[in-house]
């Protein structure tokens, strides 16, 4: 990749409807950002774009809740998250929202144009209809059964159980978020995209797409499996008030399907930023300009539309002849952070919210823990206390403690200058050499999207320079031998600002610090990535004022006496757990388990088959356990067994209760057993 190639970078529209959480951080955000930071760093011409996804059924269903309009939902979120994506440290160029004229305009002038060239259809189709609220029912405001795993609380696009995407049609016993009751069937018209048209030419694009730039497995699958299925036509309208009106006739009370206007709000955006930058035009050198390279931020659950949906309405686009817009090169899609064993979810307001995290903790401990431990391949879980050991362990006692000491040294014995270096010894080379292949190593990492990897590069690099200054004990040859000593803290010195430079994409604002602590002019995070192995601080340079960089985390900042730690949001009623009655808990079935047999189930990674003698009977029961325990080690084992639960299908198998288990400090899951022997089928009480 040159340096004059234009990156444009776009992260997923959040819902405006909640407070964003540490999920979306970890799934689109914050890789987006440290990409942004590290192709800056290297003097690329990056655009990064986002902006609140203001449509659909989500905002709607928050006004709802509130009895107040959907735009008083979307003004408090848009602001909310705006300003927490701020102190985060998020540099977007321009964050936009889709309730703008602007982005209308852009919506329908795509719906128009599909429209006009004769791509779009008009079908009718069955729909459930609220009798009582006497209107149609848009997907979220359905819930019933999932027909794949039986989860009762399933909305109507889709099974947060398992992830299946759903038509409401397809649940079983739906009933209406309204009213509560059960709704009919009735027929509708709406405008239909022909998806299926553009499958042959989607199967190219991502094939060539991935041998370019080497796309992540998990999306792969996704899109192999959407394949597959085979592509149909997807409805561009839909029975709802709030949202882009279509002017069209027989379509006043009808609006824009927000999985098709969402996803032109990345256009919108970029062109508001060209506005606001005095330069209405300059939107087109990142669509439309041939030599730009389009990356698409997003979490596992938006892959299908970043790399099928828009691609195919990009290809209607261009086939027009007019501007020919670029598609994405790479949607390097982040799987899900995990809190207590549980996937984050605005809908259901499990999490830790942003916010209220960045009011009691600075950002950079976070962005470092998050970094630390992004789900880049598989599923993560979030504890406060790797948080804390990311913050003691790592970032005071190695990045911290490194740059304190060396700058410490050089005030005290150096007048808080940089010393002249003598001749070179094992040491120095050593480190020098590790200094040298630290940039391009974690640069190659860091363009194919392993930023974990690019951390821990950059981390070795910090460890490394610890163990060259206690080794070369400068203390002592400060008096024995002081040209050995100038040497050391040279070279210390010149590592310091090395980690400046290296470390500003995960944490900037500490980053910041150590180069004010350096006194060294301009930024540190524009256009220096390919001299952070130089020697660029000379002898004689004078320094700035050290300070302390990262304060430690106590144990009693993390473990308040409340059950809720600092920044967690407590679920909504319904969601958190509900004082009850005697009465209430024991409707609850509770009963010691004899696990028979066990074995993992076929295509799964997180579940194991169990066969539990419970008393006289024998049950099947799927455990989502498969990561924390062997097959092998269950046999023999009791657990208690939830006995009284309605069966579900997990992955096609059925199961027939629940195992109860706790998750430990590092998210651990542990099966709750009897302290002693106990016969199974023993009633839990």
């Amino acid at each position: 990749m040159s340096n004059t190639r234009r990156i444009l970078i776009t992260a997923a529209l959040p819902y405006a409807n909640a407070p964003v959480h540490l999920g979306h951080l970890a799934g689109a955000y914050l890789p987006a950002d440290i990409y942004a930071r590290f192709q800056r760093l290297r003097g690329r011409d990056v655009l990064f774009i986002c902006g609140s996804d203001e449509h659909g059924v989500a905002i709607t269903l928050a006004a709802d809740a509130e009895k107040v309009p959907p735009g008083v939902i979307v003004d408090r979120y848009h602001t909310m998250n705006m300003e927490a994506f701020r102190k985060f440290g998020v540099t977007f160029d321009n964050y936009s929202r889709t309730s703008i004229p602007l982005h209308h305009e852009t919506a329908v002038e795509f719906l128009m144009e599909f429209q006009r060239r004769g791509i779009l259809s008009e079908k009718s189709e069955k729909q459930l209809y609220d009798e009582k609220a006497n209107m149609f029912l848009p997907d979220r405001y359905v819930e019933g059964t999932c027909p794949v795993c039986g989860n009762t609380d399933a909305r109507g696009d889709q099974c947060e159980q398992c992830g299946t995407f759903l038509d409401p049609m397809q649940l079983l016993n739906p009933r209406s978020k309204i009213t509560g009751d059960s709704p009919v069937v009735r027929e509708t018209t709406h405008l239909y995209f022909p998806l299926g048209n553009y499958q042959a030419r989607l199967e190219e694009y991502v094939r060539k797409s991935d041998a370019a730039d080497g796309w992540k497995e998990n999306v792969l699958q996704y899109c192999r499996g959407w394949f597959k299925e085979g592509l149909k036509d997807r409805a561009v309208t839909r029975d709802l008030k709030w949202g882009v009106k279509i002017p069209l006739p027989g379509y006043e009370n009808k609006v824009i399907y927000v999985w098709f206007d969402a996803v032109l709000g990345y256009i919108s955006s970029t062109k508001e930023w060209a506005r606001l930058a005095g330069r209405p035009d300059a939107w087109k050198e990142y669509w439309l300009g041939p030599d730009t390279k389009y990356v698409a931020f997003i979490g596992k659950d938006n892959v299908v539309f970043h790399t099928i949906v828009f691609p195919a309405m990009l290809m209607a686009w261009n086939d027009g002849g007019r501007e020919r817009y670029v598609l994405p090169a790479n949607v390097p899609a982040n799987e899900f952070l995990n809190y207590k064993g549980q996937k984050f979810s605005k809908s259901r307001g499990w999490g830790i919210g942003v916010g209220d995290f960045l009011q009691r903790y600075p950002a950079d401990p976070l962005r470092y823990s998050l970094a630390a431990g992004l789900p880049e391949y598989r599923d993560s879980d979030f504890t406060w206390r790797d948080f804390q050991a990311k913050n003691n362990n790592e970032l005071a006692d190695i990045l911290g403690n490194f740059i304190n000491r060396t700058l410490a040294f050089a005030v005290r014995a150096f007048d808080n200058a940089v010393p002249p270096r003598g001749p070179l010894g094992d040491l120095d080379r050593g480190v020098l050499s590790l200094l040298e292949r630290t940039p391009p190593a974690a640069a190659e990492f860091y363009e194919h999207y392993r930023f974990r990897d690019g951390l821990m590069e950059v981390m070795n690099l910090a460890r490394g320079a610890n163990k060259y200054f206690n080794d070369s004990e400068p203390w002592k040859t400060v008096k024995s031998d002081p040209v050995r000593c100038a040497t050391t803290i040279s070279i210390s010195l010149q590592i310091a600002r090395s980690l400046a430079i290296l470390m500003s994409p995960v944490i900037p604002g500490s980053c910041e610090r150590i180069w004010r602590m350096l006194d060294i002019p301009g930024e540190a995070a524009r256009g220096l990535w390919d001299t952070a192995g130089e020697d660029a601080l000379r002898p004689g340079h004078r320094l700035g004022t050290a300070g302390i960089l990262f304060t430690k985390i106590e144990d009693s900042m993390i473990e308040p006496d409340s059950t809720v730690p600092p920044g967690e949001v407590a679920p909504p009623p319904g969601a958190a757990p509900e004082k009850i009655t005697i009465d209430d808990f024991r409707k609850a079935d509770l009963r010691v388990g004899k696990v028979l047999r066990c074995e993992p189930v076929a295509k799964s990674e997180k579940l194991l088959k169990l066969q539990v003698e419970i008393g006289t009977e024998q049950r099947q029961i799927i455990a989502g356990i498969a990561r924390h325990y062997r097959s092998e080690d269950l046999v023999g084992k009791l657990v208690v067994v939830v006995c009284n639960l309605r069966p579900a299908t997990l992955m096609k198998e059925e199961s027939h209760g629940m195992v109860l288990a706790a998750s430990d400090a590092a998210g651990k899951l542990v099966l709750v057993t009897p302290e002693s022997a106990v016969e199974s089928g023993a009633s839990v009480k």
